[in-house]
């Protein structure tokens, strides 16, 4: 009986190994500024919207005006050789400080910082800033 007991002990570890184990966690949990990010980020799809809407478009980040240039063709390659961040380090990130209000001026201008789009930005940072 005692070693029935043993055996369903160790059985019941080994299950218990087993599922944890099988418990990966693929996305990254941010909060920022009171938002929260639970999904990988994707430049394309979640981080590009946000410059097209608020900074290319604006007139102050869009062809010809102030660097980086934040259009949808230009935004990652001016952001990476401007070293606007630095990946998977979002609070050293001159993007994240700027946006956040951490560094003068605040962006985008004319506007308080808004937390869902510092939260996606900075999750897509600390996620290694792909250009997916």
């Amino acid at each position: 009986m005692f070693q029935k007991k043993i055996g369903i002990l160790i059985a019941s570890l080994v299950l218990l190994v087993a599922v944890l184990v099988g418990c990966v966690k693929t996305t990254t949990v941010v909060k920022s500024a009171g938002a929260s990010i639970t999904t990988t980020m994707s430049f394309s799809k979640d981080i590009l919207p946000i410059f097209e809407k608020s900074c290319a478009t604006s007139g102050c980040h869009g062809a010809g005006g102030k660097t980086p240039v934040l259009t949808t063709a230009s935004a990652y390659n001016s952001l990476l050789i401007g070293k606007y961040f630095k990946a998977s380090d979002p609070e050293n990130s001159l993007l994240i400080l700027w946006m956040n209000g951490k560094k003068s001026p605040v962006m985008p201008l004319g506007a308080a910082p808004d937390a869902n789009n510092t939260a996606k930005i900075y999750a897509w940072i600390n996620q290694g800033a792909k250009n997916n």
